[in-house]
C-alpha cells in the first residue's frame, strides 16, 4: 500500500461538527495524480469514495464510512483581466473571498465567512445574504469518474438551483470537483440587498464598500454562531442544517391560514416569506422551527440548537451522529405536525443506509 493511503482514520477531526467514526482508508491529495492514483486504489478494491473537502456540510455515521475517505487539498489561484479567477477546488473558501475583495472584485463578498473550501461552494450552490455562488461562476472543471477524463461544465451544465446542483442531485459522485472560474466585477459594488444587511448598514449616508460589507457580513454570521471559532461552543456545527421551503402562492396561503387557526401567527402579523426568482415564496425555515416550539439554546443531551441561530445544531462535546439526527427528526415531526412542511436538510450524510440518505431530500 502506498503512503498516500491512510488505514482506520478518524474523520470528526475533519468536519466542524466534530462527529463521526472511522474511515477505513484515507487519503489526502495535494495533486491531480494523487487523486487518480486514490481513486485508482479504490477501484482496484471496489469500495466506496467519499469526497471530503472541508467537512463543513457534513454529518458523518457514528460507523464512519467502509470505503476510501478522498479530501482534496489541490491549491492555486489564477487571475486574468476583467475579473475572471479560477481557484483550485482545495483553496479555503473564506480566504479566497478575502482576496477578491482586496482586489476590489464584487461578486462574492455576501458569502464571507462561509466555512469549507472552493471545491464544496458549486455543489451546494453556496449562497448567503443576497448572492449565490451560481450567479458569478463560469464553469467548473472535473474530473469525471466514469470516463477518467477531465471536463469543462459550463453554468448551465452544472444545473445549479436553490442549494443545490447537478454534482449533488442527478450526478451525484459521478464527477469530482477540480476547479472553478469565476466571472467577478472590478471596482463593482457590494451587494446590499439582504434586510440583516439593510439594517446593519441603516442611516448610512455613504454607501459601503466591499471590506465594509465582507467585515459587516462576518459580524452578522458571527452573531449568529455562524462564524467558525475556536472559543465558541455554538460554532461546533455544520452551519444551516434545514433548508428554507419553497412553495407557491397558493401553499403559501395555506399554511399561513392554518398557522393563524392554530395560534402560531401572532394578531395582526404575516408568516414572513421572501420571493425567488421563478415566482414562488421562501419561508424561513428558522422562524417555522421557533413558531414550532424550539426555542434557541434548546437541547437534548449533548446536541442542541445553536443559542444564536435556531438553524445551527451544535455538538455540545462528545455527540454521536445517532444523537443530532434525534434532534433533527424531533424538529421535522414538529414542523411537518404544525404546519405541514417536510423540512429538508442541508448537510451530505456519509457512511448511512441509502434509505436515510433519501429522507432527507
Amino acid at each position: 500500500m502506498s503512503q498516500l493511503i491512510q488505514e482506520n482514520i478518524p474523520l470528526a477531526q475533519f468536519t466542524t461538527l466534530q462527529i463521526g467514526g472511522r474511515a477505513r482508508y484515507f487519503a489526502e491529495a495535494h495533486i491531480e495524480n494523487e487523486l487518480r492514483s486514490a481513486l485508482a486504489f479504490a477501484d482496484q478494491r471496489q469500495i466506496p469514495v467519499f469526497i471530503l473537502g472541508g467537512g463543513s456540510n457534513v454529518l458523518i455515521s457514528d460507523n464512519g464510512f467502509p470505503g476510501l475517505a478522498l479530501r482534496v487539498a489541490l491549491q492555486g489561484v489564477r487571475w486574468f483581466d476583467e475579473g475572471k479567477v479560477i481557484a483550485a477546488a482545495g483553496e479555503d473558501w473564506d480566504m479566497f473571498v478575502h482576496q477578491c475583495v482586496e482586489r476590489e472584485w464584487a461578486g462574492i463578498e455576501c458569502l464571507s465567512g462561509i466555512p469549507g473550501l472552493v471545491g464544496g461552494t458549486p455543489v451546494q450552490n453556496v449562497g448567503a445574504y443576497g448572492q449565490e455562488v451560481s450567479e458569478t461562476i463560469i464553469s467548473v472543471r472535473v474530473l469525471d469518474r466514469q470516463t477518467g477524463r477531465e471536463v469543462e461544465l459550463s453554468n448551465s451544465e452544472c444545473g445549479f438551483s436553490y442549494r443545490a446542483s447537478i454534482f449533488n442531485t442527478i450526478a451525484r459522485q459521478r464527477y469530482i470537483v477540480l476547479a472553478v472560474s469565476y466571472a467577478l466585477i472590478p471596482l463593482g459594488e457590494p451587494e446590499i440587498s439582504y434586510p440583516d444587511l439593510k439594517t446593519y448598514f441603516a442611516g448610512r449616508e455613504i454607501k459601503p464598500g466591499l471590506k465594509e460589507v465582507r467585515e459587516a457580513v462576518r459580524n452578522i454570521r458571527a452573531s449568529k454562531a455562524m462564524l467558525l471559532t475556536p472559543d465558541d461552543p455554538d460554532s461546533r456545527s455544520a452551519g444551516s442544517f434545514f433548508k428554507n421551503p419553497i412553495v407557491a402562492q397558493d401553499r403559501y396561503e395555506q399554511v399561513a391560514k392554518s398557522a393563524i387557526e392554530q395560534g402560531l401567527i401572532f394578531p395582526g402579523e404575516r408568516m414572513p416569506c421572501y420571493p425567488t426568482t421563478d415566482g414562488r415564496l421562501k419561508l424561513p425555515a428558522a422562524w417555522l422551527i421557533e413558531r414550532s416550539g424550539f426555542k434557541k439554546g434548546y437541547h437534548r443531551g449533548r446536541v442542541a440548537i445553536s443559542s444564536k441561530h435556531s438553524l445551527a445544531l451544535i455538538n455540545r462535546g462528545g455527540a454521536t451522529a445517532a444523537e443530532l439526527l434525534a434532534l433533527v427528526e424531533e424538529i421535522r415531526s414538529s414542523v411537518q405536525a404544525k404546519f405541514g412542511l417536510s423540512l429538508m436538510t442541508e448537510p451530505d450524510y456519509i457512511g448511512f443506509e441509502e434509505g436515510l440518505r433519501n429522507k432527507r431530500k
